[in-house]
């Protein structure tokens, strides 16, 4: 039988781990403490013996030595905490462990929680990402030329001679994911037990989407309630209502998730704010402003959520100008406009990598931890199933 000694020590092979994913958690204090929280000393010790790849409970015992009755308790509960996945594929249950970000730190306030000092850990999670002088955690999350995420533009703003992809359109991804369930805003739910509240008044409750079977995984252990796909894009339709943006995986085929985000929560699009202009990848469109009619009332500018409007003095008055290095192309400001100056126009951007095991690939080569191996452990893994 295999053993282990103390939390501190299971912590840093862990963190060891983590960081072999494309996104992985640069290490600190802050982190250990924040990781000695979510994980036991058993399920640190677990988590750390994981494969990259989707394994199934004998791969898991022959990796810890633990025996299979010993081991299978202890993954249930991490499934429920949200620290590993279990799916079901070809009659087998697969565990795969998550990533920090986007996965536990995320499923850690998608769930109310008694079993969790959730206050602790959000002022913890805030520091990790947001007072760490060196921003380590800001480039390790966006500082690839390839982004884990994109935004999506809304749909009713694209000019009519523009093409609008399946990947391109959130009504779309969702119409063709099959199975979809709606949670908590992590970043909101974080954010109020931090003592604030979202400045567009947009809700926690209900209005973040997952899809496929990640969504399947989400109903099953308590951290998304299912809805039919009617139910779903009504969820976009309140979304845009609010002038949110939606930010989804940035691959074409099957994304696991469209989140709806605001300025003052979202930690990706605080990402774009606090030096990252592209830290999401931008939709195929940008923002022009006819200074022609613009009367400069402010509205498009209070109410994009990358801070990409500014004002700009003009014969005595301030009108609206673009910074076209930062807005991402999704039409949220479009709206608010009482003179109908805004709209969208095309502009080239890059392919979005087809499926997830190329954008990880993608990300993987230019942080330099790509090997064969590592790769050839994602093709094998039933990762598929996950959107890719």
């Amino acid at each position: 039988m295999g053993h282990h000694q103390d939390s501190k020590d299971n912590i840093v092979p862990l963190i060891d781990r983590l960081n072999r994913n494309p996104i992985g958690l640069p290490d600190s204090d802050t982190l250990q403490r924040i990781l000695a929280i979510l994980f036991s000393d058993d399920e640190a010790f677990i988590a750390s013996r994981f494969p990259l790849q989707e394994a199934t409970l004998m791969e898991l015992s022959r990796a810890t030595g633990w025996t299979e009755d010993r081991l299978e308790p202890v993954l249930d509960t991490m499934a429920e905490k949200g620290l590993i996945m279990d799916l079901a594929y070809g009659g087998n249950r697969y565990y795969l462990l998550m990533p920090g970000l986007i996965g536990f730190f995320e499923f850690t306030f998608m769930k109310r929680r008694q079993d969790l000092p959730v206050e602790e850990l959000a002022q913890l999670m805030h520091e990790y990402m947001f007072e760490d002088p060196d921003n380590a955690m800001g480039r390790e999350m966006f500082g690839s030329a390839t982004q884990l995420t994109k935004a999506l533009a809304y749909e009713e703003h694209v000019p009519v001679k523009s093409v609008v992809t399946t990947w391109e359109s959130a009504r779309e991804i969702v119409k063709k994911s099959g199975y979809g369930a709606i949670g908590l805003c992590y970043c909101r739910h974080k954010n109020e037990h931090l003592g604030s509240r979202c400045d567009k008044k947009a809700p926690t409750e209900e209005i973040c989407i997952s899809l496929g079977t990640a969504a399947r995984f989400m109903v099953r252990r308590g951290f998304a309630e299912k809805r039919n796909t009617e139910e779903l894009l009504a969820v976009l339709d309140r979304a845009r209502s609010l002038n949110l943006t939606h930010i989804t995986d940035n691959i074409r085929h099957k994304p696991s998730f469209i989140c709806n985000c605001c300025s003052c929560c979202c930690e990706l699009l605080g990402g774009i704010k606090q030096g990252f202009p592209d830290g999401v990848a931008k939709a195929p469109f940008t923002l022009q402003i006819d200074d022609q009619t613009c009367i400069g009332c402010g509205l498009c500018w209070q109410n994009c959520n990358v801070g990409a409007i500014n004002p700009v003095p003009v014969n005595g008055e301030e009108l609206a100008e673009v910074a076209e290095d930062r807005c991402l192309g999704c039409g949220a400001c479009i709206s608010t406009c009482p003179t109908e100056s805004l709209s969208l126009t095309p502009i080239e951007r890059p392919l979005p990598p087809e499926r997830k095991r190329d954008l990880f690939t993608l990300i993987l080569k230019e942080k330099k931890r790509y090997t064969p191996h590592l790769v050839e452990s994602m093709k094998k893994t039933v990762r598929r199933k996950l959107g890719g």
